[in-house]
C-alpha cells in the first residue's frame, strides 16, 4: 500500500497540502503588518475576522490534504472569560498543530520559529509567547508573560502542551507548571488519534519527522478526536502551589485518556535513552535519583561546577562514611523529605551512613549522561590507590552506582581489561579497552558469561512506555518505597 501510495496519492497530497499553506502566507503576512501590541490587546476589526475565517479554512483544507478527513470534536470549547489558557495533552507529535489552527489560540513557541519561510509568518500571526534559547532568563520571562496575558483578560486564549515535548501517548508525564503558575481557571483538552496504524507520533525514537509526514500522507484516512473537558476552576491550594494544580489537572486528563501518569519528566527519558558506552537498565534507579535532584531546586544541566566541588570533597573524604546530617552539611542543604530520601538510595543495608563517592558518580551520569568515559575517570579518582589503580570490587561499586542498579557482576569484564592478570587496572588501561570495544557494557555486563543470577536485576514493574516506571497515583508510595530499597 505503501509504495502504491507514494506513486499516487503521496505527491499529490503532498503538493495540495503546501499550495494551502502558500495560498495562507500572504493573508497572514498582512494581517501581521504594523501590528503593536497594545493594538493586538484590542478587539479584533471587521476585515481580521474575515482573515480568521479564511485562514480556519485554509488551514482545514491543508489538514483535509494529509488525510484528515473528519475532525471528531467533542464537548464545548470555554469563552476566553471562562478560561485564558487551553492545556492540551498528550503531545505527540507535530500534527497537533490541528487544534491550534482552528482555534487560532496563542500558543508558546521558541523564537527560532518565527524565521522558518512561510511557517514562521502564520505563526506570527497568532501572536504567540517567544521562548528564546539564547536568553538565559528566557523561562521567568515567558511565564510572566503567560501571567500578565491570562490575567489582562484581553488577549486570545493560550493554548499550552504541559508536557513540554512529545511522547507516546501511553501515559502523561510530569506537567510543566508555566500554565498553572497563573492561577486562573484552565480547560484541559485531550488528544486522541484512533487509527489502526499510528503514523502520527514523532518521539526521539522511532521515525523522523519527514518520515512521518511520509507515511501519514500514504494512509487513506487519518483519524484525530479533540475533547474539551469541563473547565478546571483551581482551589486556594492550587493556586499557591502551581505543582499541585499541573498534577491534579493532569489527573483530570488522565482519567479522561484512560491512561496511567509518570512523575518522571521528559529530562529523566533523556537521562534514560543518553547514548554512551553504558546503557542504563529499565529498572535503573538514577531515574529516581534525578528527581530527587531537582526537587532539591537543583538543574542537572548547570551542575557541573558543583559536580567539581562535591568531588573534591569527596576525594578528601575518602573512603569516610556519612550519616544524614554530615550528607546534608555537605550538600550546603537543611535536611528534608526530600533529601532524606535521596540518602536512602545511598544507604547501603540501611545502617544509616553512605559513601559519598557513589552521591558524586550518581550526579555526574544525570549532570552527563552521554559522556560515560568523562563519568568514570572521575569515578577513578575516587576510587584509586596511590599507584592510580582500582580493585575488581571497586569497579563493581564503579558501575553499580553509574547504572543505579543494585548488584551488577564485572568479573567478565574486569579481567578482559586486566589482560596482564595483575588483579588491579588503571584509567588508561580501562580507556584504551574502551577505545577498542566501544559497546563493552553490551558484550561484558549484559552478555551470558555474567552467569545466571549474578547479573543485573530485573524490575518487575510495568513501564507503559518502555522508559518510565508507571506512577499511577493509586500505587505511587508502593514503588517510591521500593526504590528507595534499590540500592540496599
Amino acid at each position: 500500500q505503501i509504495a502504491f501510495m507514494t506513486l499516487t496519492l503521496f505527491p499529490i497530497r503532498l503538493f495540495f497540502a503546501a499550495f494551502m499553506m502558500l495560498l495562507a502566507w500572504p493573508f497572514a503576512f498582512i494581517a501581521s503588518m504594523g501590528s503593536d501590541e497594545q493594538e493586538l490587546e484590542k478587539p479584533l476589526s471587521w476585515w481580521r475576522k474575515i482573515v480568521d475565517v479564511l485562514l480556519k479554512a485554509i488551514m482545514r483544507l491543508m489538514w483535509l490534504a494529509g488525510g484528515f478527513h473528519w475532525i471528531n470534536v467533542k464537548g464545548r470549547r470555554a469563552l476566553p472569560a471562562e478560561a485564558a489558557i487551553l492545556t492540551v495533552a498528550p503531545h505527540s507529535s507535530y500534527f497537533d498543530a490541528i487544534p491550534v489552527t482552528m482555534t487560532f489560540a496563542s500558543i508558546v513557541m521558541k523564537a527560532e520559529s518565527k524565521d522558518i519561510p512561510v511557517w514562521g509568518t502564520l505563526i506570527k500571526y497568532i501572536r504567540p509567547v517567544f521562548v528564546s534559547r539564547s536568553d538565559q532568563d528566557s523561562r521567568r520571562k515567558t511565564v510572566e508573560e503567560i501571567k500578565r496575558r491570562a490575567q489582562s483578560g484581553k488577549w486570545p486564549q493560550i493554548m499550552i502542551f504541559p508536557e513540554g515535548t512529545c511522547t507516546n501517548r501511553s501515559c502523561l508525564i510530569t506537567f510543566k507548571p508555566g500554565a498553572f503558575i497563573p492561577g486562573v481557571p484552565v480547560q484541559p483538552v485531550v488528544l486522541r488519534y484512533p487509527n489502526k496504524l499510528d503514523t502520527i507520533t514523532w518521539t526521539w525514537q522511532g521515525p523522523g519527522a519527514l518520515e512521518i509526514l511520509w507515511l501519514t500522507l500514504c494512509q487513506l484516512h487519518n483519524s484525530v478526536e479533540i475533547e474539551f473537558l469541563p473547565v478546571y476552576i483551581p482551589s486556594e491550594e492550587e493556586r499557591k502551589n502551581p505543582a499541585l494544580y499541573a498534577s491534579n489537572v493532569r489527573r483530570v486528563m488522565a482519567e479522561a485518556l484512560g491512561v496511567s501518569v509518570t512523575d518522571y519528566t521528559f529530562e529523566d527519558c533523556q537521562l534514560a535513552l543518553a547514548e554512551g558506552q553504558l546503557r542504563l537498565p529499565s529498572d535503573t534507579c538514577l531515574l529516581e535519583f534525578a528527581k530527587l535532584v531537582r526537587s532539591l531546586g537543583l538543574k542537572p544541566e548547570n551542575l557541573e561546577g558543583d559536580l567539581e566541588k562535591y568531588a573534591e570533597r569527596a576525594m578528601k573524604m575518602k573512603k569516610e562514611k556519612i550519616d544524614l546530617e554530615e550528607f546534608s552539611a555537605y550538600l550546603e542543604f537543611p535536611i528534608s523529605s526530600t533529601l532524606e530520601s535521596m540518602f536512602a538510595l545511598f544507604d547501603e543495608n540501611e545502617y544509616g551512613t553512605i559513601d559519598v563517592r557513589e552521591f558524586v558518580i550518581a550526579l555526574s551520569v544525570v549532570c552527563k549522561p552521554s559522556k560515560t568515559l568523562e563519568t568514570i575517570q572521575l569515578a577513578f579518582q575516587l576510587y584509586q590507590s596511590e599507584k592510580g589503580t582500582i580493585l575488581e570490587e571497586d569497579l563493581a561499586h564503579i558501575l553499580k552506582t553509574a547504572m543505579g542498579v543494585s548488584q551488577i557482576n564485572v568479573t567478565h569484564l574486569f579481567r578482559a581489561v586486566d589482560e596482564e592478570e595483575k588483579g588491579e587496572i588503571t584509567y588508561d588501561e580501562f580507556y584504551r579497552f574502551a577505545e577498542l570495544h566501544p559497546h563493552f557494557a553490551e558484550d561484558y555486563l549484559y552478555s551470558e558469561p555474567m552467569g545466571d543470577g549474578s547479573g543485573l536485576e530485573t524490575s518487575s514493574l510495568p513501564a507503559p512506555n518502555g522508559i518510565c516506571t508507571d506512577f499511577s497515583p493509586e500505587n505511587i508510595e508502593e514503588k517510591r518505597q521500593f526504590l528507595q530499597k534499590k540500592l540496599n
